[in-house]
């Protein structure tokens, strides 16, 4: 028997002429987290929409726990927990009796969700709160208590998708914590995310995707790796001044001036060399920088790298057969 408990072959899914996933593959072993990262439309949602058997496929393999995703839906669904990008909580019940709900949905007994509830409602930090109307709770706490909801049954496979969207960051740290202690334990997790350092953080592995297909897969490490060059940051205060440094220093290496005008970004291969060498440079060209940086790429420069764009843009309307959120057996 394999030890990846989600398997995914040669996915393919289109609505209509748009294509959403064009033969995507991955695996996540048991106990550990993928990080699905990609920007708003690349696919991840409508993988994790399939792997939770909301959709079906049009091509390809998606299994979870050996289990065909498409052959028993009912027993997949029994076996994993999901939390979306909105919290799909009652607003009109309170904490206590949106988990009472959904033990009573995945057929617990009533006496196992009781004292599932209070322990859930204790571990979330939301017992002082759980008497009351959710529609009370703050953003943060609705996305603890969705989350508590997505574990009442304790999943041994949990989907997150992009489960920190529009958190302050106090409140995203805290549900990081959460997802932490809960692979300790032997929760396996598939996150999507555009947070590249949400990525970084949780993933012990993480999956590229662009327009329905995977351009790099890796640990963290491995591509910053790939990318293979040290970055200097140069700020220059007058943005006429930036063009003019990035003209000079274009001989050093990849060189540009970034959005805010005043920084350049210089990347070379050899970092505290090439630093003598850009000082000495500015110092011809007559330009003195506010201050010069060196630093290790993020994975936020692996992506800008990999597909020309950020991770993190805008919203676009993407097709979707079922907006919902839906977690375990009903």
């Amino acid at each position: 028997m394999s030890d990846d408990a989600i398997l995914v072959e040669g996915l393919r899914k289109s609505f209509g002429e748009v294509v959403a996933l064009a033969g995507v593959d991955f695996a996540v072993p048991a106990g550990t987290v993928l990080g699905l990262l990609g920007p708003n439309g690349a696919g991840k949602t409508t993988a994790v929409r399939i792997l939770t058997t909301i959709l079906g496929r049009d091509a390809g393999h998606a299994e979870v726990l050996g289990i065909d995703v498409d052959d028993d839906p009912q027993t997949v669904r029994e076996h994993i927990g999901l939390a979306g990008q909105y919290a799909a909580v009652d607003e009109n019940l309170t904490g206590y009796e949106n988990l009472r709900l959904v033990g009573l949905l995945t057929h617990l007994p009533e006496n196992v969700v009781r004292g599932r509830a209070d322990e859930l409602l204790a571990r979330f930090e939301l017992t002082d709160a759980r008497n009351r109307p959710v529609r009370t709770y703050s953003g943060g706490m609705r996305r603890r208590l969705d989350l508590a909801a997505a574990l009442v049954h304790r999943p041994p496979v949990l989907f997150l998708d992009e489960p920190t969207t529009g958190l302050d960051p106090r409140s995203r740290t805290e549900l990081w914590g959460v997802i932490s202690q809960l692979v300790g334990e032997g929760t396996t997790v598939l996150l999507t995310t555009q947070y590249l350092e949400e990525a970084d953080l949780l993933a012990d592995r993480i999956v590229v995707i662009d327009r329905g297909e995977v351009i790099a897969r890796g640990t963290s490490s491995e591509l910053k790796a790939d990318i293979g060059q040290t970055i200097i940051e140069i700020d220059l205060a007058d943005p006429a001044n930036a063009q003019r440094a990035r003209s000079a220093l274009a001989t050093h290496g990849l060189c540009d001036v970034e959005t805010d005008g005043h920084t350049v970004e210089l990347k070379v291969n050899d970092g505290s060399r090439a630093a003598v060498d850009v000082v000495r440079t500015l110092d011809r060209a007559g330009l003195e920088p506010v201050s010069l940086a060196l630093r290790e790429p993020t994975l936020d420069d692996v992506f800008l790298s990999l597909t020309g764009h950020a991770a993190e843009e805008p919203p676009e309307d993407t097709p979707s057969a079922d907006g919902r959120d839906r977690r375990g057996a009903a």
